[in-house]
Order: C-alpha cells, then structure tokens, then sequence
C-alpha cells in the first residue's frame, strides 16, 4: 500500500483544509494510506506526523487555517537537515509528499525531488504569484476579504473627508492590491511592479476635491515603493528561514507624505493577518478540492516533481522548478484597465 504525507507550509490562507481533504478522500479512494505531515516541513525534520482517516478530514471544508499546522521552516538551512527528511521518509515509509504552499515550500519540494524523494506540490498562496498558475489556494478568500475592508473603509472616510490609505499583502506581486482596489473602487492603487510618485498622488486627490469628493482610498501593496528610494519600507532588518525580510509600513510612510504635502488628514489602514483568516469562499473550496485530487492523480501516475496548476477553466500540472523559479508578475494590461477608474 502506498503512503502519501501531505503538509502545508509557509503563511497560511483559506481553503488549505478543503484542498487537505480532497487529498485524504482522493487517495484513500486508490487504496492508500495519508500521513498529515505537522507544521509544514518542521514536522518532516522532526518526525511529527499523523495518519488522516476520513474522521480526520470530516467537516473541514469551511474552516478556514489549516489542521495540520504550518511554519516558515526551510530544512536545506539546517545542516543535518536534509538527512533528517530521508531519515523521516524511511520511517514513516512515505511513497511520495505533497507539498501546499508558495515558491518557498514548493522550492524545497522541488530540491527533495532531486534527492531522489518522490514529490509534488498544490498552489497555496494569498498573493496568487506562482508561475504557472492562473490560480492559488486562497487568493479569491483574501480578495474577498479585502475588498470588503475597502467598502468599510470608504463609508469612515467618506464621513471624516479623510485620504485613507489601506496596505495589502503583496511582497513582490501585487495581484492582491490590484484586484481587490479594483472591486472596492479605489481612487489609487499602488504595486510592486510600478514605482509610484507622490507629486501623481497628490494630483489624484485634488483633482477629486475639485469634483466635490472631500475623501479618497489609496490602495497600496507592502512591498510597493516610490520612485525617490530603491529598497521596500521593512518592519525589521532580520530575515526568515528563506531570507526574506518582514515588510511593513508603507501605508504609515504614504500617509504622512500626503497629509504633509496637501495638508489634507489622512490615515493608514494595515490589514495584516486579517487576510489570511476567516472562512474560505465558495469559489476557493472548489478549485481547492480540484487540485488537491490533480496532487493525487500526479502522485498516482509517477509524475513527481510537478505542481498542480489552474489554466484557464482547466487543472493541469506544471514542473516545480517552472513554478519556483519566478515571481509571476500583475498582468499590466489589466493595471492599465484599473487606471481607468481613477
């Protein structure tokens, strides 16, 4: 009998539980057993893993987070790491891993593949910036999410004739931002993949009180950036396992320029965590489920070292290293469409 360990890793979003159950229905549909791999690719170094039956995985498909738990852990960081997986691989006797996350737990997915360690990986990513993809796990969950915290932002600002400026998750792609200011109507939207400019800014939001608007939302992604400086604004200078630093603030820095160069009062808004929470849509319990069986059918027919992917209305698979190897940037024509509207 086959053995499948399955994991989530990296931040976590909505849906990684609905994508976890399709995983343990697919495959013990084929006849094998799932081993829920605890806390991402920790639980691997450490042996931490559990059989999932169907009990385990029953009444989980609204939850949002995930049951299994998850870390930013990066094993090839430790130097007994990667013999410690091969160790855990041996003695949990696992056949193949199906790895949930982004470029960093689907890159270490792709590295055990080269070791000779049987893996594929799923799309879980609130910023919906894998290559390869057209869709992540949890990005129409956050979408939702945000774009409902800009209506709820518009309202408040509207009263107050404030500039609000609301920042979103987003570190190198602003899939998020764009979306989700583009579905809340915001009078500006900031991205990574566009150097902003205070003096365009500033612009928008007279032109607006010269129309009667004494309000506007400013939608800015956390790793967006003004033309005047060339690093990200950052919460602190120490990086996690995959070397990444905690972006943070840039709303704060946005808002104190505008207010000092209008004098209009304005506001930032960070939404955090708040994105990642609560229960995942509709939308994001289906294309889940989906490839979370595409996970089981790769692993099923030997096609090891591929992701699971979405193509249009379609779930197809990709190689890991295709999806890893960039961050996939907004789709431009689709920033010029948004600028239509402010």
């Amino acid at each position: 009998m086959k053995k499948i360990g399955v994991l989530s890793g990296g931040g976590d979003s909505p849906a990684i539980n609905a994508a976890i159950r399709a995983v343990v229905r697919k495959s013990l549909a084929l006849g094998y057993e799932v081993w829920g791999i605890k806390d991402g690719w920790r639980g691997l170094l450490e042996g931490n893993l559990e059989k999932l039956t169907l009990d385990s995985v029953s009444g989980i498909i609204f939850q949002g987070g995930t049951i299994l738990g998850t870390s930013r852990t990066n094993p090839f960081k430790r130097e007994d790491g990667p013999q410690k997986i091969e160790e855990n691989v041996k003695r949990f006797q696992l056949d193949a891993i199906i790895a949930m996350g982004g470029d960093d737990t689907l890159g270490v997915a792709h590295k055990l593949n080269k070791m000779g360690i049987p893996a594929v990986g799923v799309p879980q990513t609130i910023d919906n910036d894998l290559c390869g993809t057209d869709y992540a796990i949890g990005f129409d969950s956050a979408l939702s999410i945000v774009t409902d915290a800009i209506d709820k932002l518009h309202t408040t600002a509207c009263s107050h004739h404030r500039v609000m400026v609301v920042e979103i998750m987003g570190r190198d792609a602003g899939w998020l931002a764009l979306l989700s200011g583009l579905a809340g109507g915001a009078d500006v939207i900031l991205i990574p993949e566009v150097k902003f400019n205070y003096d365009d800014i500033c612009r928008r939001i007279e032109e607006r009180r010269q129309r009667g608007k004494q309000f506007s939302i400013i939608a800015v992604a956390e790793g967006a950036a003004p033309e005047e400086i060339s690093t990200q604004v950052t919460q602190k200078a120490t990086v996690d396992a995959f070397g990444h630093v905690r972006l943070g603030g840039i709303s704060s820095v946005i808002a104190e320029e505008i207010e000092k160069r209008t004098g209009y009062e304005t506001r930032a808004t960070i939404l955090g965590h708040l994105q990642r929470g609560g229960t995942p849509t509709a939308y994001d319990r289906i294309m889940a489920t989906r490839l979370g069986v595409k996970a089981v059918e790769l692993v099923h027919n030997g096609q090891f070292d591929m992701m699971a992917c979405v193509k249009g209305n379609q779930i197809d698979s990709v190689p890991l290293e295709e999806a890893v190897a960039k961050v996939k940037p907004v789709d431009m024509e689709l920033f010029e469409t948004a600028k239509l509207f402010y």
